[in-house]
C-alpha cells in the first residue's frame, strides 16, 4: 500500500484514476490542479506524485520539480497525451520521473504505479 498524489485537472479521469488506486489498495489524495496539490505536498509526504502536465496554472512539470526539491525521495510519474513534452530537455522534468502516454488502461496505471513503488 502506498500514498499517492494525484493531480489531475479532469474531474471524470481523476476520479477513474482514484478509484483504481484505492481498489488497487492505495491511499489516494486526489487534487484538481497543480496548485492544490503543491499545498498537499507541503502539509504530507508521499510515496509517488502521479500527475498530469498539461493543467490551468501550476503545470505537471513545475509541480513535480517542486516536489522533487522538497522530497527528493518522492517517485513522479507523469500521465499525459503530450509526452513528447516531458521527455523534451527543455522541459528539465525530473530525470527519474516516468511517463505514461495517454489512453491507457487501468490495469496498465496500476501495474506501472506499483512497479515504481517497489523499486
Amino acid at each position: 500500500m502506498a500514498s499517492i498524489l494525484l493531480a489531475e485537472d479532469d474531474e471524470s479521469m481523476r476520479r477513474f484514476l482514484a478509484a483504481a488506486l484505492e481498489r488497487a489498495g492505495h491511499i489516494v489524495t486526489a487534487c484538481g490542479d497543480g496548485s492544490e496539490a503543491f499545498e498537499a505536498l507541503l502539509g504530507l509526504e508521499y510515496d509517488l506524485l502521479l500527475s498530469d502536465i498539461v493543467m490551468p496554472g501550476l503545470d505537471g512539470i513545475e509541480l513535480a520539480k517542486r516536489a522533487a526539491e522538497l522530497h527528493p525521495r518522492l517517485k513522479i510519474m507523469f500521465i499525459t497525451g503530450f509526452a513528447a513534452v516531458a521527455l523534451h530537455p527543455a522541459a528539465e522534468a525530473p530525470k527519474q520521473a516516468k511517463v505514461l502516454s495517454k489512453p491507457f488502461h487501468l490495469r496498465e496505471i496500476v501495474q506501472e504505479v506499483e512497479r515504481m513503488i517497489a523499486a
